[in-house]
């Protein structure tokens, strides 16, 4: 019987490209989507809820076109992880993470995303970056695409709307396996694939006023990623023998909220059109039934051509991924009281505390999760998602003192521990944020996730000077001790 976590567990830390990189007009890269989205730090609360941008509109999306403004547009600036990363990775391997999870910018490898050849500046970069992990022992965990892709395929193509952006994408893609493929260990083609139904924009970059049948978009989108990402299983598996290529959810893990038959049977449906439809079709290869019955109901038709079943059915993913921030429950009652979470607005679980975005704190509820998403698919599993956002302070001392941050991750690693010794094949766990970064549904630096505290304000503004949080030092020991932190 397992007792922990194994020998070589790989503890590490998770960024997005978009959200820390920065310098989004230097090494030849190309405007993205996620270099759009406007963000003005003067705006109160109650106008940040307003704002926040999660429906990109025609209107904003234009004027950021043609904008040069960097202030307010947070994406663009990020913590300038493409200037610092050497001393970034240095602090890394003190913390003593075994695996970095990062994202490759697709606009900086295709500055257009059509581009006839790669830009060689951005590839260098990476072979840079990962190659300073690798001085360190670091691992590497890459994400092909977490959200952001060339604006020009958006206009030129109307994005993942257009079946051509599969081919793009895969072009992408395997210029990474044949350039960068010696130096990655873990590949993911998609980050949080069921964003795309809940965050359309970022997700699968569909501007909502600009589309007569936005539903229907979105699943025609959904299918083009499903088809380009069985088809970069495929060239990954061709080109690097044995390479592990996994597949991606948010979790929303639910409960029902009474025990009335209905709120039982409203949480399997909930969890079968927001979770596991995205993780089934990449890992069993078909679109499971109950999703044709929804698809008849809402009237929902996509297009599909000749081959694209056995594409989807002959290259499933190596393991399977999630994040996790929340819980939340299921009912079929109306006027249920709301919270904030990850993606969506969930219901309230009277049982559990909220963090000060109104996410539900739930450690158990990771256990839960290790053990459905083994026990359905039977695949190794990796965490790579989890952590806590709030309003840090840094003291005239360089100190910074989170001890919620520390309880948040001490009883959620704690529960993962009990996963393991459940039986778990669990491969990592990549602690979300562990360097601040511009956050990026409410797109503020107030909003850390860290251990590692970056010098910015909302604005922008600041030293850019790390320092570590008391929660890096208890990171540091989790990780020498393998997770024995009883």
């Amino acid at each position: 019987m397992k007792k922990g976590f194994p020998e070589g567990f790989l503890w590490g830390g998770a960024i997005a490209a978009s959200q820390a990189d920065g310098a989004y007009n230097q090494g030849g890269k190309g405007l993205d989507t996620q270099d759009l989205r406007y963000f003005d730090a003067a705006w109160t609360k109650e106008e940040r809820a307003m704002y926040k941008n999660r429906r990109i509109n025609g209107e904003k999306y234009k004027k950021a076109l043609t904008d040069n403004d960097t202030v307010h547009y947070p994406f663009r600036w990020g913590i300038d992880f493409y200037n610092h990363y050497k001393e970034d990775v240095k602090l890394f391997a003190e913390l003593g993470i075994k695996v970095l999870r990062t994202s490759i910018n697709w606009a900086r490898i295709y500055p257009n995303g059509d581009d006839e050849m790669p830009n060689e500046e951005g590839i260098q970069f990476y072979i840079d970056l990962f190659d300073e992990c690798h001085k360190y022992g670091i691992k590497v965990f890459a994400t092909i695409l977490h959200y952001n892709i060339p604006v020009n395929l958006v206009e030129k193509y109307g994005g993942w709307k257009n079946r051509k952006t599969i081919d793009f994408y895969v072009k992408y893609a395997t210029t990474l396996f044949e350039r960068l493929g010696n130096r990655v260990d873990y590949w993911l083609p998609f980050n949080e694939f069921n964003a795309g139904r809940f965050n359309p924009y970022n997700g699968v970059c569909l501007v909502e006023d600009q589309e007569p049948d936005y539903v229907n978009a979105i699943f025609q989108c959904l299918h083009h990623q499903f088809i380009a990402n069985a088809l970069t299983i495929k060239a990954g598996h061709e080109i690097l023998p044995g390479s592990m290529i996994g597949g991606m959810i948010a979790r929303f893990t639910t409960y029902p909220a009474t025990c009335h038959p209905d709120d039982v049977m409203q949480m399997i449906l909930d969890d079968q059109y927001s979770n596991w439809f995205y993780l089934d079709v990449m890992a069993r290869g078909k679109y499971p039934a109950y999703i044709e019955r929804y698809f008849d109901k809402e009237n929902i038709q996509i297009k599909k051509e000749a081959g694209d079943d056995m594409i989807l059915s002959e290259n499933t993913i190596d393991f399977t991924a999630f994040s996790y921030y929340f819980s939340q429950v299921s009912t079929t009652k109306q006027g249920w009281e709301k919270t904030a979470g990850n993606l969506i607005m969930a219901n309230k679980n009277p049982y559990l505390e909220t963090s000060e975005w109104g996410w539900q704190k739930d450690p158990v509820g990771l256990r839960i999760t290790l053990n459905q998403i083994y026990d359905r698919y039977q695949l190794p599993v990796f965490v790579a998602e989890n952590g806590l956002g709030a309003k840090d302070i840094l003291e005239a001392d360089g100190t910074v003192h989170d001890p919620y941050r520390i309880d948040y991750l001490k009883t959620h690693i704690a529960q993962m521990k009990e996963a393991v010794i459940d039986g778990v094949d669990l491969l990592g766990y990549t602690m979300w944020g562990f360097i601040d970064i511009v956050s990026c549904g409410p797109m503020e630096m107030s909003k850390r996730y860290g251990v590692i505290y970056v010098d910015r304000d909302d604005e922008g503004k600041g030293t850019n000077k790390r320092y570590k949080k008391d929660s890096f030092y208890w990171y540091k020991k989790c990780i020498e001790c393998n997770g024995d932190i009883e």
